[in-house]
Parts: structure tokens; C-alpha cells; sequence
């Protein structure tokens, strides 16, 4: 596997070594030792698998507070995928960036969303299968959300949603307190990174 960082301090795109031959290939898809040597949490306590029937579906952004702040691999099975990240970590030098990339059933790639990340997608093709390794279990307590529409972090998704979850056109505009990050005085008045 080949571990490339993204300009996110943590986060990773996983692109496959493949092996292959007349009768196809191997390839390994994880393995705990490398993920650790590349400084990637390799416990997954659960795994998640979504399907969205329509391009322009729209998933996110999502995350977990602590204590139940959850890693994530994301692999797309079937279609494409655009796949976002966005830097929550209050000292970060780049909290409030995003980063995207595009996950397809061809490439194989896999994003892997670190501890202090709300990660969202929006669906490129209809008929979109994904996998998800997650490093903590789901806490409905824990759960808060980021809308991907909110002009604190702009956003630069590839298209516009067709479709969004009533819950995630729903979440509160930035509030670093409710996002369990502190306070606009902890995050500001350094103003809001563009994301892109």
C-alpha cells in the first residue's frame, strides 16, 4: 500500500500495490504493522457499508466528540465518489481546510479520515456502494455535523447535492462550542481558511 499524505497534517489517501497476472491481481488492503509505521490508528471497532442510489447524494459532514472521536477509512465498492475532509482541530495549523479527493470503484483508493475531522461525500454516479472501517463504535450523543453548505468553512464540492438527508441540511451553522472545539475567541479572529 502507499500511504499519501494529504496537505491535512494526519490525513491520508491509500493507494493499492497491485500485483497482477493473466488470471488478475492481489493487493492488500490493509495491514495493521504498515498502518501504524505510517502513523494511521489501525483498530477498527466496526464496519459500515452505505448504498445511494442517485448522483448528487450528499452524505455529511460527520463526526464524533470525544471521548468517542472516530477514525475512518473510506473505500468506494461501486461508482464514484467525491470524498471531503475538513480539519476541526482547534490548534491545527490547518483547522477549518478541507481536502477532497475523488474514490472510485476503479482506483481503489481509500481516505483516511483521522480523530478531529468531519468527513462528508457526495456521489458522482448513481448506485454508489461504500465501505467504511471505523476506529470507534457510533455514540448517538457523540454525533455532531458540520453542513456542507456552511460559509464558515465554503466548501468547494464538484457539483451541486441532489439529494441531502433532512438531519444533515439540518445541522446548526459553526458554533465551536456546540462542535465541542471551544470558542470563537480559541478559534478567531483569525478569520475562517477558505477550504479547497
Amino acid at each position: 500500500m502507499r500511504y499519501i499524505p494529504t496537505p491535512l497534517p494526519g490525513a491520508f489517501v491509500i493507494d493499492l500495490e497491485v500485483r497482477g497476472d493473466e488470471r488478475g491481481f492481489f493487493a492488500r488492503q490493509f495491514c495493521t504493522l504498515e498502518a501504524s509505521e505510517a502513523g494511521i490508528n489501525p483498530h477498527i471497532a466496526q464496519i459500515n457499508i452505505t448504498l445511494s442510489a442517485k448522483a448528487g447524494t450528499l452524505r455529511g459532514m460527520h463526526y464524533q466528540l470525544e471521548p468517542h472521536g472516530e477514525t475512518k477509512m473510506v473505500r468506494c465498492l461501486r461508482g464514484e465518489i467525491y470524498d471531503c475532509i475538513l480539519d476541526l482541530r482547534p490548534h491545527s495549523p490547518t483547522f477549518g481546510q478541507s481536502y477532497g479527493d475523488v474514490l472510485t470503484a476503479a482506483n481503489r483508493r481509500t481516505m483516511y479520515v483521522p480523530k478531529g475531522f468531519a468527513h462528508g461525500l457526495i456521489t458522482l454516479t448513481d448506485d454508489v456502494e461504500i465501505l467504511y472501517l471505523m476506529g470507534s463504535e457510533y455514540e448517538p450523543s457523540s454525533e455532531r455535523g458540520i453542513r456542507f453548505d456552511d460559509p464558515a468553512f465554503n466548501i468547494a464540492w464538484p457539483r451541486q447535492p441532489r439529494e441531502v438527508s433532512l438531519k444533515d441540511e439540518s445541522w446548526p451553522a459553526f458554533d465551536p462550542s456546540w462542535h465541542g472545539i471551544g470558542t470563537f475567541a480559541d478559534l478567531w479572529p483569525r478569520e475562517p481558511v477558505p477550504a479547497g
